[in-house]
């Protein structure tokens, strides 16, 4: 009889984009208690419509943190810049596949050694992904389309989770599933239950008073929703 794989580790990664950049070192280091990895906003100005950090910023705040910097490009020309976010302490890169190049991409990060991950935007549909997903170790479903924090969840997205969750368990692959935009207490539970284990939240982390319960908050909340859930 077939069973279920069972469902992968779930965990906050606070986004650093609603983080206070004149403290970013304090910022990190109070959150750090409640979670393993941060996630690193990269905009361009050309793919999204701003403008945030580079490798100096990365490299900086390796200096402060050990934890694992999901860095997440949305870059027009990410193969550009690959190696020096590895350099300045990237862990992992997370590239769009609305970008194309991407198997060169992958192949890019692999021998850079880098955890290697895919984007897609909001209206992608899951057969953009579905060709790569026995090449990568992370899936990032967006749940606002990029570019700015605080927007509000995108529900529909949830369709696109589920089959990436489906997919990635019928293949038995090693894959984080990741959703990144609107995600607090409230949305990380529908997040959760269609399949996601990685919740990026920014302004729901540092946009609160106390930013390390806020995040312990959203964690404990899709953990309660998992447990709900059939096994």
């Amino acid at each position: 009889m077939e069973t279920t794989p069972p469902h992968p580790s779930l965990r906050v990664a606070p986004s650093i984009l609603s983080a206070d950049f004149g403290g970013l070192s304090d910022a990190v280091d109070e959150i750090t208690p409640g979670t393993d990895w941060l996630h690193i906003d990269v905009m361009d100005g050309h793919f999204v419509p701003n403008l945030t950090v580079g490798p100096p910023v990365v490299s900086s705040l390796r200096k402060h943190s050990a934890l694992f910097f999901d860095t997440h490009l949305m870059i027009t020309e990410p193969d550009r810049y690959l190696e020096p976010f590895r350099d300045a302490g990237a862990d992992g890169c997370t590239v769009h596949v609305e970008v194309g190049g991407t198997g060169a991409l992958i192949r890019q990060m692999r021998d850079l050694g880098l955890r290697v991950g895919l984007a897609a935007n909001p209206d992608t549909p899951f057969e953009a992904l579905e060709p790569f997903l026995d090449q990568v170790d992370l899936v990032l479903c967006m749940t606002v389309f990029p570019g700015f924090g605080g927007q509000s969840f995108i529900a529909g997205v949830m369709g696109k989770v589920r089959q990436v969750r489906q997919a990635v368990r019928a293949g038995g692959l090693a894959v984080d599933v990741e959703v990144d935009g609107g995600i607090d207490e409230q949305t990380v539970v529908e997040a959760a239950r269609s399949g996601a284990n990685v919740f990026v939240a920014g302004s729901a982390v540092f946009g609160r008073p106390h930013p390390l319960e806020a995040a312990e908050g959203i964690l404990r909340a899709a953990e309660l929703a998992v447990a709900g859930e059939p096994s």
